[in-house]
């Protein structure tokens, strides 16, 4: 896998965002991606040094339009802890 396809989006939320300050950076990345293809995307694409990579499963939620039902599909969360003095410059350019 690519590092391009490992990383989808960074997640931008209140929660998120305050954990920046703790060197904490949250993406969405693929379903197929592992921890060590997260940390080597990371670190060629922002060029920083990554302390540790935690990635959880997120569940779907059920959707619905009157009589349908549906899920959203199942997504995969990592939470990526950059090394001391280490940070992330133009993650949040344009938002």
């Amino acid at each position: 896998m690519e590092i391009w396809q490992v990383i989808d989006r960074p997640l931008i939320t209140e929660k998120n965002t305050n954990q920046v300050a703790e060197g904490k950076y949250t993406f969405r990345v693929a379903r197929e991606a592992n921890k060590i293809q997260v940390r080597e995307a990371v670190e060629k694409i922002f060029k920083v040094q990554v302390a540790d990579v935690n990635i959880m499963n997120v569940r779907g939620k059920e959707r619905g339009m009157g009589r349908r039902k549906g899920f959203a599909p199942n997504w995969k969360k990592a939470i990526v802890t950059l090394k001391a003095g280490e940070r992330i410059e133009d993650l949040y350019e344009g938002v």
